[in-house]
């Protein structure tokens, strides 16, 4: 199996369009976890994202028939520019399929290319399914992101290059995963020159369609996906993908969201360039392998594979990297509410950074405050300052995982009503676009009073609200028949400790 995908990958035609990206090596990053980190720069090719090897060496493929027939794809943004690229080089019409909620930036960077761009639905699934509906019914021909075996040649051009780039000792390389077609063709090439080398794949940990398919044994379809990398959220990783994926992978390693912005961070430390939280995945995955198996000395290599995220991300992004590398931590610590209080407490911090310090006067005799301290990346250290804590006489809660606390808790510190009653909190996951918030009002309509709402523009798909709402105990089977029916995804966070800690 391996050698046909060794004779496809080398016979690929990639080079009209795509360029050899460098394989760098991650110098601070290197120094700082004691292995040799290279990092393989696909975030140089013309979109941006290695999608542009794919998708020609498909265009290529097809008969003088298929190219004039046109080719159409539905992608939310890193194969769709690579597909009208490929498609302008070649003089092909092609028809582009994008969720609605795609961000501006992806759109405005496939049109340059001139193909019919066709927004439709509020993800892929939805755009795939319309972009079926028109490959019928103007007989074009469907250019699949990753479930095709010259889309994963083409993509297994990116193997060969790392191979002939660096000639040594290799212990592993790190690919990201979405449906699994750079997984496959990097993994084919290199177990077929190198099997010494082992193939990790990367997943964001809300996104493990692979990691869950390989344990299973079969393809598994997640029931949801998280967007945050949205390069790689896909629910079912492609047939061809799973089958040759089991054959070369060697482990999957999955990532959370603060440590993908860790290594978003990493990456702009040793190379000045931005990654897009799918180009920073699989760097996030070989700190956390080399972590756990505590390697030293070895050669690892990392692909940034695309650089095509949206600016005001970053906001999020620079916001949750600290934590990530443990180089934050978050507390809710209670201190006793009388004056010279505060300073005490600030003397036993000594000369320790702190990064955050939130605090209202509230009646009674204590005071909750939100602190957050710079730490040096070792959970040892959290540990003593809780014993710390203790030790004068502080109760204090760890916040650092908590992600109410992370996303809205810290910025609505001190808004305490006198008296509330009833009030139920929750979360929400709104789609972000024109009319999701009032159709949230008004399926809600007047039968419960908002308490409570608090929203952040985190640059994704999706909004994440804070709502609390007044629902009376004999109200409770409507409410939840309401927030069932609503159609958006939810969370009940009214036995958080934050909540109680901070907003009662």
């Amino acid at each position: 199996m391996t050698k046909k995908y060794l004779n496809k990958i080398l016979n690929a035609r990639v080079y009209d369009v795509a360029r050899e990206t460098p394989l760098e090596r991650a110098e601070t990053l290197s120094h700082r976890i004691g292995n040799r980190v290279l990092i393989k720069r696909e975030d140089l090719q013309p979109v941006f994202s290695f999608k542009v090897r794919g998708a020609y060496n498909k265009m290529i493929s097809l008969t003088q028939e298929g190219r004039e027939k046109g080719v159409i794809a539905a992608s939310a943004g890193n194969h769709a520019q690579g597909l009208a690229m490929a498609a302008q080089k070649l003089g092909v019409r092609a028809t582009i399929v994008m969720p609605e909620t795609t961000p501006e930036i992806k759109v405005n960077a496939v049109a340059k290319w001139k193909p019919e761009i066709i927004l439709h639905g509020d993800a892929y699934q939805q755009a795939y399914e319309r972009a079926m509906e028109i490959m019928a019914d103007r007989g074009l021909t469907f250019v699949h992101p990753y479930d095709d075996p010259e889309v994963i040649a083409g993509q297994g051009t990116v193997g060969m290059e790392i191979l002939r780039q660096n000639m040594g000792d290799i212990h592993a390389i790190f690919i990201p995963v979405g449906g699994g077609g750079l997984l496959s063709g990097i993994g084919a090439y290199v177990k077929a020159v190198r099997p010494d080398i082992k193939i990790i794949g990367v997943e964001p940990e809300d996104a493990a369609s692979m990691t869950r398919s390989l344990e299973r044994g079969r393809r598994v379809a997640l029931a949801e996906v998280g967007i945050f990398a949205d390069g790689v959220a896909v629910a079912k990783v492609g047939k061809e993908t799973f089958r040759v994926a089991r054959k070369v992978v060697d482990e999957m390693v999955l990532a959370s969201v603060d440590e993908i912005c860790a290594a978003v961070k990493d990456v702009f430390e040793d190379t000045r360039s931005i990654a897009e939280p799918a180009g920073a995945l699989a760097l996030a995955g070989l700190k956390k392998y080399a972590a756990q198996h505590g390697l030293k000395d070895e050669t690892l290599i990392a692909i940034n594979s695309g650089a095509n995220v949206n600016f005001d991300r970053l906001r999020h992004i620079s916001e949750r990297a600290e934590l990530g590398e443990s180089r934050e931590s978050l507390f809710a610590v209670t201190i006793p509410e009388q004056p010279g209080s505060f300073r005490k407490f600030c003397m036993m911090l000594g000369k320790r950074s702190v990064t955050e310090f939130n605090y209202r006067y509230a009646s009674g005799g204590n005071a909750q405050i939100f602190l957050g301290l710079r730490m040096d990346g070792e959970e040892i250290e959290k540990s003593k300052l809780l014993k710390m804590f203790s030790k004068h006489g502080y109760n204090a809660i760890d916040l650092s995982d908590n992600d109410t606390a992370k996303l809205h808790i810290r910025y609505m510190v001190g808004g305490r009503p006198p008296n509330i009653e009833n009030e139920q909190l929750f979360r929400f996951q709104f789609p972000e676009r024109p009319g999701a918030l009032m159709n949230f009002l008004d399926q809600m309509g007047n039968r419960w009073n908002i308490s409570l709402f608090h929203y952040r523009n985190h640059g994704s798909a999706f909004g994440r609200v804070l709502c609390g709402i007044q629902v009376p105990k004999t109200d409770a089977k409507h409410f939840q028949s309401f927030v069932d029916t609503l159609g958006y995804r939810y969370w009940p966070e009214t036995g958080n400790p934050v909540y109680k800690t901070f907003l009662l």
